[in-house]
């Protein structure tokens, strides 16, 4: 699965760059979209981030790209890699500025973990 965000002026912190919690609220966000559309009718709950690193600095302006692929399924959890790329200086290439597994645990409507459909 592949989405794109455009950074905006609100998404910056006091020096100008990329603000990390947005960062990580869109790799949830876009993964979790991905689990939904793997399994529909199921309500999933974030549980993890493997990693946590920004590679490369953003600006405004910049378009980022995030690639969003199932890595591991189990039980009652699903795991998503998420590649989060930015336009390079050059003309038709990206660098990837942040990378990590986001896993989700699939719940019931009391919150306890529910068995995926299979």
């Amino acid at each position: 699965m592949e989405n794109h965000k455009l950074v905006m002026p609100e998404h910056l912190n006091h020096y100008g760059f990329l603000f990390g919690g947005y960062l990580l609220n869109w790799v949830d966000e876009y993964a979790y979209i991905a689990a939904a559309m793997d399994y529909p009718g199921c309500n999933f709950v974030t549980i993890g981030m493997d990693k946590v690193e920004f590679k490369k600095s953003v600006r405004k302006g910049t378009i980022l790209r995030f690639i969003v692929n199932k890595s591991k399924t189990g039980n009652t959890s699903v795991q998503y890699e998420v590649n989060v790329f930015r336009k390079s200086h050059k003309p038709n290439e990206e660098e990837m500025i942040f990378s990590t597994n986001v896993t989700f645990v699939s719940v019931d409507k009391h919150g306890r973990k529910k068995p995926l459909p299979k």
